[in-house]
């Protein structure tokens, strides 16, 4: 269930590789990655059973659809096979939902097109309730797999009370992932109590520890950088 995550922009080669080979050893889901990092990734991961998760329109959402499709493609081409999206965020604000939809569309569409996963992150921090629903409600029209709490760089991270918001408004086909400050065992048990099916953390390595009964887990890669 979980996302192994480093998204920092100075992260180097090193740590990257340091994650992915975390990464293989815990049989986590995914590492999630800046663009740049997919393809060292995917060639670090290639047989693990661990995929290779990039980001688009990251962390603001507030480049231009038509951008965001190309930085989809080209992250499945370098070797995703998942891709988060920020939504536009000031669109969904601004009440021009047309915008937010054709936004969303853009890279939903093409991560179908590539047989790719699509995950819409609402940055649910900047919403109120009632925008957290549209933006949820959008996705999944949109044909989006997961929808996702937030970025991990906005005003604040996951809640269980937004998780659970969100589990309510796309139903128990699509996924729900909880990411931002999610850093102990104990807090992901929270959130998926909540209904998230999917976990995104730099914390990953010590999760599993403390999930094992090792209460004193050293920092993964993630966390060390």
């Amino acid at each position: 269930m979980i996302d192994h995550t480093l998204l920092k922009p100075d992260a180097t080669r090193t740590q990257i590789e340091e994650l992915c080979r975390e990464a293989a050893q815990f049989g986590f889901a995914t590492v999630c990655v800046n663009p740049t990092w997919v393809a060292l990734s995917a060639q670090r991961l290639k047989g693990s059973g661990t995929r290779v998760c990039s980001v688009v329109g990251f962390p603001l959402g507030a480049t231009t659809p038509d951008v965001k499709a190309y930085e989809t493609r080209r992250a499945i081409f370098d070797g995703a096979r998942e891709i988060e999206m920020v939504i536009n965020v000031g669109a969904l604000k601004s009440g021009d939902l047309r915008t937010v939809e054709i936004d969303l569309e853009a890279v939903t569409g093409a991560s179908r097109d590539c047989g790719a996963l699509s995950k819409v992150i609402i940055e649910a921090a900047l919403l109120r309730d009632d925008e957290r629903v549209t933006a949820c409600t959008l996705a999944k029209a949109a044909g989006a797999d997961y929808v996702k709490t937030s970025t991990g760089f906005g005003p604040g991270g996951a809640t269980p009370a937004d998780v659970a918001l969100m589990r309510r408004v796309v139903g128990t086909a699509m996924g729900v992932k909880a990411a931002g400050g999610i850093r102990d065992y104990e807090t992901v048990k929270t959130m998926v109590a909540a209904g998230a099916t999917r976990v995104g953390a730099s914390a990953g390595v010590r999760i599993v520890k403390e999930a094992s009964g090792e209460r004193t887990a050293a920092p993964s890669a993630a966390e060390k950088y």
